[in-house]
């Protein structure tokens, strides 16, 4: 009986072509999820590597405790799509992220709103590039008064 059940699902998997769009949508369990996110950002600058890893740890340990299902699944769900965004491999280091969806902005509460203005602050001299002449010759940026 297992075993024409077995072959029954394996039959039924193999007549139907795969839907990306569902197998991306698939959750993984939360250290999964994790370890993926953290391995996927390696490939990425310096910068923005530092920047998520620091959020993804914030994020996962400030979700530990939650016990709410649908919280739950929403949390682990927005993490899979980001995961399934990022570039790999060589790729990545050109990587310089992407526009905010005006829908999903709009969908936003209070509180993410302020979230997200909080990191945009956080994050708006990490991008400026450095002219030449605001280089000191030796690759670092000065100050503008002759000290770095």
């Amino acid at each position: 009986m297992l075993r024409a059940t077995g072959v029954r699902l394996a039959e039924s998997i193999s007549k139907h072509p795969l839907n990306l769009r569902e197998a991306s949508a698939t959750l993984l369990p939360p250290l999964p999820l994790y370890r993926r996110i953290l391995r996927a950002h390696r490939h990425l600058p310096y910068e923005m590597r530092s920047l998520g890893d620091d959020y993804v740890k914030a994020e996962f340990r400030r979700h530990k405790d939650v016990t709410n299902k649908v919280h739950i699944i929403g949390f682990l769900s927005q993490w899979k799509v980001y995961l399934d965004q990022l570039p790999l491999g060589p790729e990545a280091k050109n990587f310089k992220g992407k526009p905010l969806d005006p829908t999903v902005l709009e969908k936003m509460s209070a509180e993410q709103l302020g979230q997200l203005y909080e990191v945009m602050h956080v994050t708006k001299d990490v991008w400026k590039p450095v002219s030449p002449e605001q280089s000191d010759g030796d690759g670092k940026a000065s100050n503008g008064h002759g000290q770095s």
